[in-house]
């Protein structure tokens, strides 16, 4: 199938395709003669995986593993196991600094009523005044 077809398959674009490939997580095709991409079932179904990642915040990095260990049937699925423990772990720390940023949004938003001239709105006056912390990097894959 040629890249279009492939595309429409995956219900993605055909950049999504070639970024992919670009990437190194879809292998490159063969080429026709008229250095045409040709696709088998084997893109497809490897493209599907690695948008169900993507649909799963997996990064990069995360995908290349899983991908190695999936060229590897010979192992057992602890090294699955790990890769994904590892990324709740990541989901675990985006979820904490989350909750964190709400509060720190709700404790804004608390200071300002509709009906308030700019002049007055407490949400901006709270931003102008806020200390913010050095903020120390996030402790997740996504940077």
């Amino acid at each position: 199938m040629k890249i279009g077809e492939l595309a429409r398959n995956a219900q993605c674009t055909v950049e999504t395709v070639r970024y992919y490939e670009k990437a190194g997580l879809l292998a490159e095709p063969a080429r026709t003669e008229g250095n045409f991409r040709v696709y088998g079932p084997e893109h497809l179904e490897r493209l599907r995986l690695i948008r169900n990642c993507r649909a799963l915040d997996m990064s990069h990095e995360e995908i290349h593993a899983l991908l190695k260990l999936a060229n590897t049937a010979d192992g057992d699925c602890g090294a699955v196991n790990a890769v994904f423990d590892q990324h709740m772990a990541h989901v675990d720390t985006r979820i904490r600094e989350l909750t964190q940023l709400k509060l720190q949004l709700s404790s804004l938003r608390q200071r300002c009523n509709s009906g308030t001239s700019v002049d007055a709105c407490g949400i901006l006056q709270g931003l102008a005044a806020m200390e913010t912390e050095q903020q120390p990097g996030r402790h997740t894959h996504l940077g």
